[in-house]
């Protein structure tokens, strides 16, 4: 197996992202936040931010069906920056140790693309990746398989030279249907042991 290519997730495995990092601040109990991000502010509502729909629509959309959680809404999109709580250090480092050793390395997310600009500004090492491709820009989301032929197509890139991690069980399986090489994140070190068995140094 020859390996040219790591292709990286980020939120869950790079990048520390929750919104309980910001309603936690506000909400006097994990119950009432629990509902909350369960109905009203729902992880399918903020997939559609992350295939392409922009904060404004979303929060009104969303306000006009709860208007007893307007200001709530509202703070989703404006508070949005608390919930990126940080970087996952052994993922970076891996990421590090990758480039050193040659390997190129690309950036494959499901993000808004009107927040991503936040995290390529508050974390360096992503300007070290030799592409991202962001399903918000794109206005496809993984595990839809247009937007892993985007990324292989963008940059050249063949598939069975390349690995991609994520913490998404079907994101994973997607890759692998185009035979791209797939890992599925646990932690740093265990990722770091699939990749040597694939020949990878690092």
């Amino acid at each position: 197996m020859d390996i040219r290519n790591i292709i990286f997730d980020f939120g869950g495995v790079l990048l520390d992202w929750n919104p309980r990092y910001l309603y936690r601040e506000i909400f006097d109990d994990d119950e009432r936040m629990e509902y909350f991000l369960a109905h009203i502010c729902t992880t399918e509502w903020n997939a559609e931010q992350d295939a392409g729909r922009t904060w404004a629509e979303a929060v009104a959309v969303l306000q006009a069906q709860h208007p007893e959680y307007a200001d709530l809404i509202r703070l989703y999109a404006d508070g949005w920056p608390k919930m990126l709580n940080g970087e996952f250090p052994e993922s970076v480092a891996l990421l590090h140790r990758l480039k050193a050793a040659g390997y190129a390395v690309y950036g494959l997310t499901n993000w808004s693309a009107e927040t991503f600009p936040v995290a390529l500004e508050r974390f360096g090492f992503l300007q070290e990746l030799d592409g991202i491709v962001v399903s918000g820009e794109e206005k496809v989301m993984k595990p839809d398989e247009r937007i892993y032929r985007i990324l292989l197509d963008r940059y050249g890139l063949k598939a069975d030279e390349s690995v991609f991690i994520d913490d998404n069980a079907p994101n994973v399986a997607a890759a692998e249907r185009l035979g791209i090489h797939g890992i599925l994140f646990d932690n740093a070190d265990n990722v770091a042991a699939h990749l040597r068995k694939s020949g990878v140094r690092v």
